[in-house]
């Protein structure tokens, strides 16, 4: 019965690896997000010179929120990777300090504090186009992001929580 046991617990160790495919995946529309916003920037700097100011504007604050969905996606997938399959091995035998820091806790903080900065882009945005929307939809867009403020104070309150707990029980 322990060889059983023993075998269904290598399986589902080895599952992780499936994750592989999905990390991979992202890095792919990583990739074709880069080639997008490369389009982008491209038609932004055509037209440069004959944008009116708003316009102009909308076009970085589209360019920042690329960049910051670009960071989430590569946050994830190293994060994802780290966390769940394994730790990444450096050749060269130097530490890559930046990797391992971040904890599925933290790493839900960060996808939260980050969806709410494209959030406040997209609003900003909004608000610059005032005219092309309706009161109704100003209010929820606005409800929206307030909601996206709301829960990532809630998972920073939580995990904060849950470190101070933990640091209590190690004393």
């Amino acid at each position: 019965m322990k060889k059983i046991e023993h075998f269904v617990e290598a399986i589902i160790l080895a599952s992780r690896w499936l994750l592989v495919v999905f990390y991979l995946g992202l890095a792919l529309a990583l990739l074709l997000y880069a080639i997008s916003f490369t389009t982008k920037l491209y038609v932004f700097a055509d037209k440069l010179f004959t944008l009116a100011e708003t316009d102009t504007i909308l076009k970085m604050l589209s360019l920042i929120d690329a960049a910051l969905v670009a960071s989430l996606v590569v946050m994830v997938i190293i994060s994802g990777y780290e966390n769940f399959v394994s730790r990444f091995d450096n050749a060269d035998g130097n530490e890559i300090s930046w990797l391992g820091k971040v904890d599925a806790g933290s790493l839900k903080i960060k996808v939260a504090s980050t969806i709410v900065a494209i959030s406040s882009i997209h609003l900003l945005q909004v608000f610059l186009n005032v005219q092309q929307f309706t009161n109704s939809q100003l209010m929820w867009l606005t409800i929206m992001h307030m909601a996206f403020v709301l829960s990532a104070l809630l998972l920073a309150y939580i995990d904060r929580l849950m470190s101070s707990s933990k640091k209590t029980k190690e004393e």
